[in-house]
């Protein structure tokens, strides 16, 4: 397998207050999917979340449902109603059955707990596709 250059790097954004969470999803991706370099980036509070979301910045985002203080399922709707050309979201959600409150975040696709490897890396491979027929703005 050829390295990935430049243009083929993807910037992803991990949302949770719980730093094992963050290093779960990390590992579980590893630095490549797809031919696609991962440059991997997290926030544990909702505060740095919105100071660093911004059009064009990261490919996708990957929200704790779970997370306290301001769950990733409020935060995702929150950021797909407020910031123009949003991109894909992932949430992360407590339990299966909570995939209808995913569909109410505006979540483009949701990952139950607990976390399977293979089903979060196929889950983020659907999405980070999508966002490789648009034109990237570079902050």
């Amino acid at each position: 397998m050829s390295e990935a250059t430049t243009q083929d790097k993807r910037s992803v954004l991990v949302y949770s207050d719980d730093a094992t969470v963050r290093h779960h999803v990390r590992q579980s991706i590893g630095n490549s999917i797809d031919g696609l370099a991962i440059e991997w980036h997290d926030v544990a509070t909702y505060d740095a979340l919105v100071e660093r979301v911004q059009p064009g910045r990261y490919d996708l985002l990957i929200l704790d449902g779970e997370a306290r203080k301001a769950g990733g399922m409020g935060v995702a709707r929150e950021v797909k109603n407020e910031v123009f050309d949003c991109p894909p979201i992932l949430v992360l959600t407590g339990r299966a059955q909570d995939a209808w409150l995913a569909s109410w975040s505006l979540a483009d696709s949701a990952v139950a707990r607990p976390l399977d490897p293979f089903e979060l890396s196929s889950h983020v491979s659907k999405l980070l596709a999508q966002t490789s027929e648009k034109v990237r703005i570079t902050p």
